[in-house]
């Protein structure tokens, strides 16, 4: 397997739990209590659900078998407060950007600009989520 396709295929199990946790984060937020952070949850879901398709539609498309979901994923905490729901969802940006981070240097061309943007885009949620900012997203110290 190439390194392109490896890390097509990380990137893409690491969507998937993106997809899975902000699906249960959705369910742990009220729209009425916390529409802020209900909305950013929700609209934070659906770029990850487009993003797995993406990596899905590239590994079909070469020939690949795209890795699958696993069942369930686990949770760092009880997700019962904003607090808690926040927390969950900077450890997934953080995740996704040293994903993203891995992908920028296997991929090129058009797929690699895709990884520069979707790395940048993970950083900023991750702040908007309360994490701090760095100055290499995703590259870790």
């Amino acid at each position: 397997m190439s390194a392109a396709v490896e890390g097509l295929q990380s990137t893409l199990a690491a969507e998937h739990a993106a997809v899975w946790l902000y699906g249960v984060l959705g369910g742990q937020t009220s729209s009425s209590a916390q529409p802020s952070l209900s909305k950013r949850v929700g609209e934070t879901y659906v770029i990850h659900r487009s993003r797995r398709d993406q990596l899905t539609r590239w590994l079909r498309d070469a020939g690949e078998v795209p890795v699958a979901s696993e069942v369930a994923y686990e949770l760092l905490n009880e997700a019962s407060t904003p607090a808690e729901v926040s927390a969950i969802a900077v450890d997934v940006e953080h995740a996704c950007t040293e994903t993203y981070a891995d992908l920028v240097a296997r991929a090129v061309g058009s797929q690699r600009r895709w990884a520069i943007a979707a790395l940048i885009d993970a950083a900023r949620r991750e702040v908007r989520f309360g994490g701090t900012a760095e100055d290499l997203p995703g590259i870790g110290t």
